[in-house]
């Protein structure tokens, strides 16, 4: 059984309809992303799988379980973990304390002090809430995630507000619990992050999903035109150079490709019938971010869409 199977999900709100039709499957133990500027739909749909919303139509299952469904919800809430953008905590509990109180939300929660030490808080137990600094209080809202033992946890923009160093022992952590058999459904503005951690990524775009794979191969990248640059050579002009090359104000000359591989054969062999170095010669394909931004380009990406509301902080 997949841990989430989503199928023509609608969602309306007065006469704009924020979700078109989406549809996706993550598996269990996987870790799936789904990317796209605000207003987007993304929210609306994660809410909806998390049981805050009612969708308008559409099939959506979260770990076997009906997200829409009364009698589904306890058992819904007992079995995901949340880790939301803004989360409400008492700012004069003790570390410990607000993990505790959490925990006893729950049938079989972690222990305290492993997960605390899971997201590098060990140190931090007995001090208060409102003493963290920000990045601290969001690793106390992924440990709030985690206590439960979820079998699905939602992580909504998990490394906002990190340095680069706690935000790739955040990444470890995140890698860490899927490896323990959490499966767990991402949003995040920073590519690298979704390149980095996801199996699988899904771009939204206009209430719809306009492209879904591995990161690796998403919206065509594996395919997409290579650039070869490089440093042009001392003396020599680039009406010289085999391929179409024009020098940028540094010296530096690139040449977009449809076959790196014979393009590259032949700048070097050309290079080396001269006796020249090629300094700095580069192959690169598009990146994630690349192939985001062309998939998302009509979409507006500053400021929520009127068709997505204010994210329920339920």
């Amino acid at each position: 059984m997949s841990a989430v199977q989503v199928e023509g999900l609608r969602k309306r709100y007065g006469g704009t309809e924020a979700v078109r039709g989406v549809g996706f499957t993550v598996e269990e133990s996987e870790i799936f992303a789904l990317l796209g500027p605000n207003g987007a739909g993304k929210t609306t749909t994660l809410e909806i799988l998390e049981g805050f919303r009612q969708r308008d139509e559409g099939f959506a299952r979260v770990l076997g379980l009906d997200p829409g469904s009364r009698a589904d919800s306890r058992t819904l809430r007992e079995r995901i973990g949340l880790v939301l953008q803004d989360i409400a905590i008492e700012p004069y509990l003790t570390v410990q304390e607000t993990v505790q109180r959490n925990a006893g939300y729950y049938p079989h929660p972690r222990g305290v002090g492993e997960v605390l030490e899971l997201v590098g808080l060990g140190d931090k137990r007995k001090d208060k809430v409102r003493n963290l600094s920000g990045g601290q209080k969001r690793r106390l809202d992924l440990a709030l995630g985690v206590v439960g033992r979820p079998g699905l946890l939602f992580l909504d923009e998990p490394t906002t507000g990190f340095d680069p160093n706690a935000r790739r022992a955040a990444w470890e952590v995140v890698r860490n619990l899927r490896a323990d058999g959490t499966t767990i459904l991402l949003t995040t503005h920073y590519m690298d992050e979704a390149q980095e951690l996801a199996d699988t990524v899904a771009v939204m775009a206009e209430g719809e999903i306009v492209a879904t794979g591995p990161p690796e191969t998403v919206g065509g990248r594996a395919s997409g035109r290579a650039e070869v640059a490089f440093t042009l050579p001392e003396g020599v002009f680039a009406d010289e150079l085999p391929l179409a090359m024009a020098p940028d104000e540094n010296g530096r000359v690139a040449a977009e490709v449809e076959d790196a591989t014979s393009a590259l054969h032949e700048i070097t062999g050309w290079a080396l019938e001269r006796g020249l170095s090629l300094e700095g010669l580069t192959v690169s394909r598009p990146t994630l971010e690349d192939v985001y931004l062309s998939l998302t380009r009509n979409t507006a990406e500053d400021g929520a869409s009127a068709a997505e509301p204010v994210p329920s902080q339920s």
